[in-house]
């Protein structure tokens, strides 16, 4: 196994860019080219994801992140909140949305645009849920757009505090609170008190900030905490707090971590984070296209 973890460890951004020609090229047709056929990233039973984020430099409605999603092949997304929240207002303003009386019909409109699209929304992104001065009305709100989008759990940044507060909220809405990392982290930080404030409280484990913080290997974070993993940020990231380079030219582990749940049969969704300088003559959709395509590669 070691020696088929090294062979695939091996990949490079030259053989990936190659392999994928054809689908970077498909990435420009227009989104109603794909109606037909719903995106599916499932490979080798491991669902490859993508967080919203990494579409930042384009037009950031939730209609145009859809179109994105499907364009890069994608059926699993961590939609930030903001778009969320934008499409749900603008829908309580339409004659639809004034008829409704139920106050989360915006969110589950947007739900079904996204499912009719073959895409499930298992991840909403609210980064200041839980912070200092926020009322218990405001994160109830949190928890029930988590439930209208069909989420299974909000991220956020790792704090003790507010992992003190959410832990018997998250675990009354039954919805997970996963603790997003940067660079800060150490290989001791998820052993400590912060998920022990409830049985909803989990990890959103960025793999990329973790080898480039910690020098070490991201995959015994994974072999350790799996059962509280809600999800994984992948991107590739030098050592020493290195920059975020192309898939295959930095040291974040992504080759072993994707085997290894493919392996162990793990389904918390690998979300792509594009976070890497995008090349001349490229657009986010490109990039996250090739991203998708060498995690598929990777599990093949």
């Amino acid at each position: 196994m070691q020696s088929s973890r090294t062979t695939r460890s091996s990949l490079s951004r030259r053989s990936f860019l190659g392999g994928t020609a054809a689908l970077a090229a498909s990435s420009m047709m227009p989104g109603r080219l794909f109606a037909a056929a719903k995106p599916n990233s499932v490979f080798g039973g491991v669902q490859i994801g993508v967080i919203t984020y990494s579409y930042r430099s384009l037009p950031g409605s939730a209609e145009n992140l859809l179109d994105y999603i499907v364009r890069c092949g994608i059926n699993s997304v961590e939609l930030m909140g903001g778009p969320a929240e934008q499409f749900a207002r603008a829908y309580a303003n339409s004659e639809q949305g004034r008829d409704a009386a139920d106050p989360m019909a915006g969110f589950k409109a947007l739900r079904k645009l996204y499912n009719d699209a073959g895409v499930n929304i298992h991840i909403v992104k609210f980064g200041n849920i839980g912070n200092p001065g926020m009322s218990d009305e405001q994160i109830d709100y949190y928890f029930e757009v988590a439930k209208a989008l069909g989420a299974r759990g909000i991220t956020r940044e790792i704090s003790g505090a507010a992992a003190e507060r959410l832990g018997p909220i998250a675990d009354r809405h039954q919805i997970v609170i996963g603790f997003h990392n940067h660079t800060q982290i150490n290989p001791a930080t998820y052993d400590g008190p912060i998920l022990s404030h409830g049985e909803y409280l989990g990890i959103n484990l960025d793999i990329g900030h973790y080898v480039a913080g910690t020098n070490e290997p991201s995959l015994p974070q994974i072999e350790k905490h799996h059962d509280r993993i809600l999800s994984l940020h992948v991107k590739d990231r030098r050592k020493n707090n290195g920059p975020n380079v192309p898939f295959g030219e930095g040291d974040t582990d992504i080759v072993p971590v994707l085997q290894y749940m493919k392996e162990h049969q793990l389904t918390f969704p690998a979300d792509i984070e594009l976070e890497y300088p995008i090349p001349p003559g490229s657009d986010a959709v490109r990039e996250v296209t090739r991203c998708v395509e060498f995690c598929r590669e990777a599990l093949a």
